[in-house]
């Protein structure tokens, strides 16, 4: 999830609404906690059966954890087109790109195995940039919802963020699992896109140590302008720093160091629980709608629960689908390429969309 511009209302302006994004209690499951949550799961689980024990299914030799992250994180990929698809303001916007992209990406994964290369690494590329938005999403609801100017520190807060989630990659112990994706070129005989990953590890210590000089400057130009403003009246978002806080010190930890060999755990499972509370919070009444539910005392319980049950079955399906079926491999890769691409504009503090 990101969010774009927003319009300028004055730093004194009057606060109009709860600091919260859909409630303290909401948020504090949804979209405050979890990062928190997520290392104790990954703690919990390691050494244990769920971690430790593999078995063969479609052909991929998993464990039951990585098969749970697997269903959970494509789930939430999917989830988007509740938003994008079924959401009666957001859809006739942006059609083309709705209906005529995915389409044409799909079809050229079918048609080009460039495409399907292609495809597969930049959405382990994506995916960094995306998760880093997300959270600079969140944190700018924030600020909005604090009273303050939603473009104040934007850009240093989208700085902080790829900070905080790439920094961590591309210098720590999780790097060569990103890079190796590369490796995939050698399918069309780009041999020279393969040595990637060589030339990142050998490069990798100066590499750490570029991100730790660097990212530590940037680190105090950023506090000192956060304080700075709030001299000038600029009013602290205690959701908005815990949130950044919390994420910055998971990620720093998983993507750094890996511990419990749960890295990949433990920062996909808060980013898709964070997106499934904000798609939930958000398209809650456009579900019961297209459902037709709204006067049913219990339909947003059954809302919920269609959303769950269709998400993670999707998920399922996408998870236990093997790379030698090109058309589902090629589906699965479309719908991850659209959620990245439709949260880049779905999801618009400027247009009031959310």
């Amino acid at each position: 999830m990101t969010t774009q511009g927003a319009t300028r209302p004055a730093e004194s302006a009057t606060k109009a609404r709860s600091a919260y994004i859909a409630g303290p209690v909401y948020d504090w499951v949804f979209f405050l906690l979890p990062p928190i949550a997520s290392v104790i799961v990954g703690a919990l689980i390691s050494g244990t059966w769920l971690a430790t024990d593999r078995f063969w299914l479609a052909g991929k030799r998993v464990t039951w954890s990585t098969l749970l992250l697997g269903i959970v994180v494509n789930a939430h990929l999917v989830a988007v087109f509740v938003r994008s698809h079924l959401n009666p303001d957001v859809f006739p916007r942006h059609k083309f790109r709705f209906l005529v992209v995915p389409i044409a990406a799909f079809a050229a994964m079918m048609t080009s195995m460039w495409a399907v290369v292609i495809a597969t690494v930049l959405v382990t590329f994506w995916d960094v940039y995306h998760s880093a938005l997300q959270t600079f999403g969140l944190g700018r609801i924030y600020e909005r919802n604090q009273g303050n100017d939603p473009t104040a520190l934007r850009g240093l807060d989208l700085g902080l963020n790829l900070l905080l989630y790439a920094g961590p990659i591309v210098s720590g112990a999780t790097m060569l699992a990103h890079f190796q994706k590369f490796e995939l070129f050698e399918d069309v005989g780009a041999l020279f896109l393969t040595e990637i990953p060589i030339a990142m590890s050998s490069h990798q210590r100066t590499i750490a140590w570029a991100v730790i000089v660097g990212g530590g400057l940037f680190l105090v130009h950023y506090v000192r302008s956060y304080v700075r403003l709030a001299r000038r009246g600029h009013a602290v978002s205690f959701p908005k720093v815990f949130l950044l806080a919390t994420t910055g010190l998971c990620s720093i930890w998983a993507w750094g160091w890996n511990p419990f060999g749960q890295a990949f755990l433990i920062m996909n499972l808060f980013h898709a629980v964070q997106y499934f509370g904000l798609v939930w919070w958000s398209e809650r009444r456009v579900l019961l709608q297209r459902l037709r539910l709204q006067q049913f005392r219990l339909g947003a319980p059954i809302a919920a629960a269609v959303f769950a049950c269709v998400t993670l079955g999707y998920g399922a399906l996408a998870e236990i689908t093997s790379d030698e079926s090109r058309a589902l491999w090629s589906l699965v890769q479309t719908v991850a390429l659209m959620h990245f691409f439709y949260d880049g504009f779905v999801w618009s503090v400027r247009k009031r969309q959310i």
